[in-house]
């Protein structure tokens, strides 16, 4: 496939989508105007939450909207994460949106058509590679109200990425997880599966500040972990998986969970049964349902702004590599949104903690802090990683008596996102972004002296919501 070809299948597959479904809907509409009493209207409508740019940045206000939150009557669709996690009220949205007479649906994702290369000032050592990389995916939600007070949603999520990047993924410095061929990925990011989550969940609201809920995947996201990197604000823009992700929130496409959970006002109780082995290498089948292992989340959101969440996995043999080993997962995370007073202006952050325990003293930590800065047409944005990779981890062999010795490595990413047109309610940007690597002297000798990643992109994303 040309260069050009792929542009134009690129192009072509988010344009076809918003103009067949979503044209006709690219404001958010009002629905129709009944004669019934407030009580009946709150009753029977969903209610959504949005941000009143004339008001206080801060300021929430209500209107009567077709679609909420995706496991609540009572809480805004903005707060929807990944699986079943929440991001502050406050966050933006970019989608496509149709309101049926029974059922409401959504549509969000990312295309990226990018040049990255890696270790670029190191060409003869570890990681030191170039190459043209799509990264993708594209979710769907539907729900509809069942009776008074309850709510059915339904929930997909497909990535080409297997397709347009290989068995091995794009390459990403210092990366680490999973296999291709029987051998560990290092120094790439695995690419994610064809149907990376399937899922159905109920929710049955008891009074406003109380709700029951149930979600299964298969596959589906436990409750382990923040929302998973590409679906939060604060890396809106960024084409790159976080180095921890398998510290933070790696079991985002887990293949069989069933969450319950119970929601109180602003907190929310979580636990999940669900797979503990990642997925294989066959990126388009479905792998076997274990339910070996399990979690627990407590979510937090003490204002429209602010989401704070802490977990607990216990987790069976995650890797094919190492069937004999368990892994013990400590995770906590807050996220914060804020709306700058004018339309497609606003700044998202998140500090994310993983903590990876395979016991014998094998215990690895992981640290994040990004943001993104959104100022209309230009974008901003960031990311610190600081994360322990193992001898083990980095394939850094021959394996001796030391082989559990960890190595600090440190990550600075800046980068530039300007948008370049609209079409169809569908964005087309360009970006730049570098990141340069901090290491300890036992690294230099495979990885060299500070080394230096860079890549330039072309992005599709779905425009923001006008409320």
């Amino acid at each position: 496939m040309t260069l050009k070809q792929l542009i134009f299948l690129v192009s072509g597959s988010l344009f076809v989508a918003s103009r067949s479904v979503f044209a006709q809907h690219n404001h958010m509409e009002m629905p129709a105007k009944k004669d019934t009493t407030k009580h009946e209207m709150h009753d029977h409508s969903m209610e959504m939450h949005v941000m009143d740019t004339k008001q206080k940045p801060d300021s929430v206000h209500h209107m009567k909207m077709q679609m909420n939150h995706a496991f609540s009557l009572s809480l805004p669709m903005n707060r929807n994460g990944s699986g079943t996690g929440w991001q502050p009220d406050a966050t933006p949205m970019y989608a496509y949106m149709k309101h049926g007479s029974k059922w409401n649906y959504m549509l969000h994702g990312s295309l990226y058509l990018r040049y990255t290369s890696q270790n670029l000032n190191n060409d003869e050592k570890r990681g030191s590679s170039s190459k043209v990389s799509v990264p993708n995916y594209i979710m769907g939600m539907a729900q509809r109200q069942v009776g008074k007070n309850g709510l059915f949603t339904v929930r997909s999520m497909i990535s080409l990425d297997r397709i347009f990047d290989g068995g091995s993924g794009y390459p990403l410095l210092f990366q680490s997880g999973e296999t291709w061929k029987g051998k560990p990925l290092i120094d790439r990011q695995h690419p994610h599966d064809l149907i990376s989550e399937l899922a159905v969940g109920y929710t049955h609201r008891i009074n406003k500040k109380l709700d029951i809920s149930i979600y299964a995947g298969y596959p589906g996201e436990p409750a382990l972990g923040p929302t998973a990197f590409m679906h939060r604000m604060s890396a809106f823009n960024n084409p790159d998986a976080v180095l921890g992700h398998h510290w933070q929130d790696a079991t985002h496409i887990t293949f069989g969970v069933v969450t319950a959970g119970v929601r109180y006002g602003k907190f929310k109780m979580e636990g999940s049964s669900f797979t503990g082995r990642e997925p294989n290498e066959n990126r388009f089948n479905f792998d076997k349902p274990r339910f070996d292992s399990y979690s627990y989340r407590l979510l937090f959101n003490p204002s429209a702004n602010w989401a704070i969440q802490a977990s607990r996995g216990f987790i069976k043999s995650p890797e094919l590599n190492h069937a004999e080993e368990d892994v013990n997962r400590t995770t906590a995370s807050v996220q914060h949104s804020l709306n700058l007073g004018s339309e497609n202006c606003w700044i998202s952050s998140s500090v994310v903690y993983g903590l990876n325990d395979s016991g014998d003293d094998h215990k690895e930590s992981s640290l994040l802090a990004e943001s993104n800065l959104q100022l209309n047409k230009w974008s901003v944005y960031g990311r610190y990683e600081w994360v322990e990779k193992s001898q083990e981890e980095l394939d850094l062999y021959p394996v001796d008596a030391s082989h559990d010795q960890k190595f600090p490595v440190s990550a600075f990413t800046l980068g530039l996102n300007r948008q370049l047109f609209s079409f169809a309610n569908t964005l087309l940007q360009a970006g730049i972004q570098t990141s340069v690597f901090a290491i300890g002297d036992d690294l230099k000798a495979a990885y060299g002296k500070i080394p230096v990643s860079g890549q330039v992109y072309l992005r599709l994303t779905p425009g923001l919501m006008r409320m």
